[in-house]
């Protein structure tokens, strides 16, 4: 794989064969990598190891993975984490469920390693793409730090899970102009990522929840834009 640095792996699922096959094949491609049975477990384990990329079974017992990826997106220091949804239901449900909680992708079971791989090598490519130039952006009392994934508003200090920040950076980076569904999924989660039209709705409304309805404009039948009053 040849990871320049190595990139860290939380793997969590109640079945230890999984884990240990996700291991064997995620240390094999040059990850360091760390396993947990149970979502209480995972959200210890990150605490301390503060993964970049942790792949969540999203049915398990005690804890299911929607309520351990709730927990681990109110880490502070796990804002920048991808979060990966492994399953093998393949509702609807399960999926806006997933990226309600802040999920950046969603793999259904029996795993292909194989694939799975350049699933995760994608999401670092990606990622490296977007964080090589730094940004700050004011528009009036609102602030966004690209790299500290940090807003503020009136000077309050606000947390937004990964894909929220980059949903509203995406925009800001573009006051006024509208895009689609389609257009936010393609920039946001990229074409090789499956995900729900819906899931940018769930998203926009998460992101003015936080930070008001004064910056993100629905145009009806068309898209979003970020609006400069």
């Amino acid at each position: 794989m040849g990871n320049k640095q190595m990139h860290k792996v939380l793997v969590v699922d109640d079945e230890e064969p999984i884990l240990e096959l996700l291991k064997y094949n995620l240390e094999k491609g040059g990850y360091d990598v760390k396993t947990a049975s149970d979502g209480s477990k995972a959200v210890d384990i990150a605490k301390k190891f503060v993964p970049d990329l942790v792949l969540l079974d999203i049915m398990m017992p005690k804890m299911d993975g929607v309520e351990t990826c709730r927990l681990l997106r109110d880490i502070p220091e796990l804002q920048k984490t991808f979060v990966v949804f492994l399953t093998a239901r393949s509702e609807e449900y399960s999926e806006v469920a997933a990226f309600d909680v802040g999920a950046d992708d969603y793999i259904t079971k029996p795993i292909k390693p194989r694939a799975l791989m350049s699933r995760i090598s994608a999401l670092f490519r990606r990622d490296s793409k977007k964080s090589s130039p730094s940004s700050l952006i004011t528009i009036g009392e609102l602030t966004i730090d690209r790299t500290s994934y940090t807003i503020k508003v009136n000077e309050k200090e606000i947390n937004l899970p990964k894909k929220e920040f980059e949903l509203l950076y995406f925009l800001a980076q573009n006051p006024n102009k509208v895009f689609s569904r389609e257009d936010l999924l393609q920039n946001i989660w990229g074409s090789d990522v499956y995900v729900l039209a819906r899931t940018v709705d769930v998203h926009i409304r998460k992101v003015r929840e936080k930070i008001g309805d004064d910056f993100i404009t629905t145009v009806k039948g068309v898209g979003y834009k970020f609006s400069l009053n």
